[in-house]
């Protein structure tokens, strides 16, 4: 195998909250109207932005960060992408410098241009000011121009251009339109799958696009070959049943297709709608939003039968965040509406204003360490001890804890199954 050259660009920005997503949505859906083939892939670790992605491009969006993923992970799979797309865009987390590692340090590596997306409103001349701080402040960074976002006119796209120098071009002055936003929840965006409208909006936002130098491909980017490491078949002749549904959603596709690679066969059930669990030798419960649908898991008494003779047969049982939180006794959403959960791990956990737990961590499981990360806005109070504590990747502090019940593994903790394919098979094995 060898080099593979395609059209990349890297959209970022100056903090969060500026449209970084919905630009790259808009990009992705504009080019694939043209009839081109796009990867998309999204810096950091996320589920909901990558969904939107998805959405708009076609195709599976993949997360990239030199921390979990690691430098060889991230090189494969854009080398990957680049066999067979026509445009690969990357979107960046936060602001291009927070974070260790950052934006901008996978932007250096991988030699990907830069297109940083500005939120204008409230500005006119400033918004030069940011420009030339955001691209001047790491030599190197190669930038391909600047993008305006949330434009209130005409005038106002003028006076935003006129500042900025010949070699940062005002690629797009996107004007403020409530019809392609993107809405909110605790955990960032709505799921894509329940935003009734959400096509239209990508397709009202790509049209802004399309009449702007954004809409034009963007210089080809060379990524070497890096072939990812064949994985022994420790989960042949296994198949794990995957909880899936607007209650469990938070699943990195690199995680699926990691016990794919291991041997495992994948049967999906929704713990919202399906009477029984799939014939299995071991259940995968994920993260999500199951504090929304209280009362449909609640009622779903011969699933939790099934999953309680799976248990009670020390069959593997692995839940995050939200999968854990469906195994507790009760949990108890913001508004105080509280209802029983399957009772397979003693505690209640209760939905809180703030943020409890974020941050890039890594777990050490009894195959081995899995790196991953946490996110989560509930608070769980449970007798149970900890087996262990997750480690930082900043090294200030414990991390989350990992629970053992039987058979049963939980943890706030969303590990990346490709970290440590060994680990992970660890998971699903008696």
């Amino acid at each position: 195998m060898t080099a593979r050259r395609c059209p990349a660009l890297f959209l970022t920005a100056p903090a969060s909250h500026q449209g970084k997503t919905t630009v790259t949505a808009a990009l992705a859906r504009h080019h694939r109207n043209q009839g081109r083939r796009v990867r998309v892939f999204k810096t950091g670790p996320d589920f909901l932005d990558p969904y939107i992605l998805e959405r708009a491009s076609g195709h599976a969006v993949y997360g990239l960060d030199l921390w979990m993923n690691g430098e060889d992970d991230c090189r494969a799979r854009l080398h990957q992408a680049a066999a067979d797309a026509d445009l690969i865009l990357i979107e960046g987390s936060m602001g291009l410098f927070d974070g260790t590692p950052s934006s901008a340090d996978l932007a250096a590596l991988l030699g990907v241009p830069l297109a940083a997306v500005i939120d204008a409103a409230g500005m006119a001349q400033t918004f030069a000011a940011v420009a030339h701080g955001l691209t001047g402040f790491r030599p190197g960074l190669a930038f391909h121009g600047i993008i305006a976002n949330h434009v209130a006119s005409e005038r106002h796209a003028e006076m935003l251009a006129q500042q900025l120098p010949e070699h940062l071009p005002l690629l797009a002055a996107l004007r403020r339109d409530e019809a392609v936003r993107l809405p909110e929840r605790h955990l960032g965006l709505v799921q894509a799958q329940e935003i009734a409208d959400l096509d239209a909006r990508l397709d009202r936002a790509a049209a802004q696009i399309a009449a702007t130098a954004l809409a034009e491909l963007p210089l080809e980017v060379e990524f070497p070959d890096f072939a990812p490491p064949a994985m022994p078949p420790l989960l042949a002749g296994k198949r794990i049943a995957i909880a899936r549904d607007t209650a469990f959603a938070f699943v990195y596709p690199a995680n699926l297709e990691t016990l794919v690679q291991l041997g495992a066969e994948l049967a999906f059930f929704s713990p919202l709608a399906d009477a029984a669990l799939p014939d299995c030798d071991a259940v995968y419960l994920p993260g999500g939003y199951p504090e929304l649908h209280l009362d449909a898991l609640a009622a779903n008494t011969s699933l939790k039968a099934d999953l309680h003779k799976h248990t009670a047969a020390d069959k593997p049982l692995y839940a995050e965040c939200g999968g854990m939180l469906y195994l507790l006794d009760r949990l108890t959403n913001r508004e105080g509406g509280s209802a029983a959960m399957l009772g397979l791990l003693p505690g209640h956990a209760t939905l809180q204003a703030r943020l409890c737990g974020l941050g890039l961590q890594q777990m050490d499981f009894p195959g081995g360490a899995l790196r991953g990360h946490t996110f989560h806005y509930t608070r769980l109070e449970t007798p149970l001890a900890p087996a262990c504590h997750a480690r930082r990747a900043s090294g200030a502090g414990m991390g989350e804890a990992l629970y053992r019940q039987g058979s049963l593994l939980a943890s706030y903790f969303h590990a990346y199954f490709p970290s440590n394919p060994l680990a992970t098979a660890s998971l699903f094995l008696p």
